[in-house]
């Protein structure tokens, strides 16, 4: 990095396949759709975001011998992001992910292949210590081990680590570990399993925030979906906060990564809690109107330009 400022991102980097049906989904059927490959993985894409955003971001995480990891550590570096200390692993399959989409972009199921970071060996991090340390935040997603997500919360050392569980399943993984973050960015259904419980009305996501913030955890953003999302930290600064209006979704699979993007640029820029959540929910707009699942049009002029006009 050529400057003392950097992000660390430690997860996944995969190849998405995102399909989309051009007609309601009739299920156990074959549905007309289109077809698109591009890289993803939740932490590298927050780290797509981020370079996109003018921050320096390096990725740790690891790629196979086949032809996805040249893919993958090609395009990412074309994006902007630092891929030199990515693990190839001989005799390992990149990550990969399926979503199904229906015919207005919204998802209806998500299949990935993650072993090769399932098995990420703790020495790795280890051997990055202090540039880990060194980092003004660290972000990561769920799908790490719990025993390796321990290791990196222990190894950022000061660096505020930024979480998104990613699936109910890698939420309950990580909960118990929950109080060690300095934010999580879960939705209502993985707060749901880090909390244990209920999230179904509004009233039910606050008490359930408040029993995260309660373990230890500094900031606790619940992305709603359409409806926006829910702010809370130890400060005592809550609050909800509508999405910004869509006129037309394209593919609403890359918002959540975007939003936390946004999210995590305003931190480290020093936004307060107001502005920087005015980043995130502008970073996931910019995200869902584009076909593809990083925006080429995600940039800091847009996204002020976006809490201009919808704020």
């Amino acid at each position: 990095m050529e400057n003392n400022k950097y992000i660390v991102g430690v997860g996944a980097a995969n190849i998405d396949q995102h399909w989309r049906s051009l007609a309601p989904v009739n299920l156990r059927d074959s549905n007309p759709s289109h077809c698109s490959l591009t890289v993803g993985g939740v932490t590298r894409n927050i780290c797509e975001n981020l370079a996109r955003l003018g921050q320096n971001v390096s990725l740790l995480s690891a790629v196979g011998d086949d032809v996805y990891a040249e893919m993958i550590v090609r395009e990412s570096s074309r994006a902007g992001i630092d891929m030199s200390r990515v693990q190839h692993r001989a005799g390992f399959r990149s990550s990969s992910y399926i979503a199904v989409l229906d015919d207005i972009g919204d998802m209806l199921l998500g299949l990935s292949d993650m072993r090769i970071i399932n098995d990420m060996p703790v020495s790795y991090l280890e051997e990055n210590r202090a540039f880990i340390s060194g980092a003004s935040a660290v972000v990561c997603d769920g799908a790490l081990p719990r025993e390796t997500l321990d290791a990196l919360i222990t190894l950022a050392g000061d660096s505020p680590c930024f979480i998104d569980p990613v699936s109910i399943a890698y939420a309950r993984n990580m909960a118990p570990l929950a109080g060690k973050f300095h934010c999580i960015k879960p939705n209502r259904f993985e707060l749901n399993e880090i909390a244990r419980m209920p999230t179904g009305t509004d009233l039910e996501i606050e008490l359930a925030v408040e029993a995260v913030l309660n373990k230890g955890t500094n900031c606790v953003v619940v992305s709603l979906g359409e409806r926006g999302c829910y702010y809370a930290d130890n400060t005592g600064k809550r609050f909800f906060r509508n999405m910004m209006p869509l006129e037309e979704m394209a593919d609403a699979t890359g918002a959540g990564d975007a939003f936390t993007g946004g999210l995590i640029y305003g931190t480290v820029n020093g936004m307060d809690a107001e502005h920087a959540v005015q980043c995130a929910l502008a970073a996931g707009r910019i995200a869902a109107a584009s076909p593809v699942t990083v925006s080429e049009e995600m940039s800091v002029a847009n996204i002020m330009n976006t809490i201009e006009q919808y704020s």
